[in-house]
């Protein structure tokens, strides 16, 4: 996990142990909001990704963004807007998001399969524009 956490870090150019969190964070949400088979086999196809999901569990450790984080996680977690405002609220960028999305996209697909993931990025909503 060091080495795909480390090379994500390097890409998107944040700290490994934000990117680590971030990975966490993403795969968790993936998690809740995917196709359960698909997620299921992409997370356990990927080193240590599992872990990453039960640690982090796809929240943020303040506690979820704010006003608008807590508003939407009452609305029932709010999609990938409240992915996006989870990861704002540990100081990432728009960009950072977008490079940090498309990065853990491709690691899930060289360890998964393209049609894997392809299935997992078409069960959730909105998520195709950001990968």
């Amino acid at each position: 996990m060091n080495e795909i956490v480390t090379q994500i870090a390097d890409r998107v150019g944040i700290a490994p142990d934000l990117a680590e969190k971030a990975l966490g964070m993403m795969l968790g949400f993936l998690q809740r909001e995917a196709a359960d088979g698909p997620v299921a086999r992409m997370i356990e196809a990927i080193p240590g990704g599992a872990d990453l999901v039960a640690q982090y569990n796809g929240a943020s450790a303040g506690g979820g963004g704010g006003l608008l984080g807590g508003l939407m996680s009452s609305l029932g977690g709010g999609g990938i807007m409240g992915l996006g405002q989870q990861l704002m609220g540990e100081g990432l960028g728009m960009g950072e998001i977008t490079s940090l999305a498309k990065e853990t996209i491709a690691i899930a697909k060289q360890y998964a399969g393209e049609e894997v993931v392809d299935e997992v990025v078409a069960s959730v909503p909105g998520l195709s524009q950001f990968v």
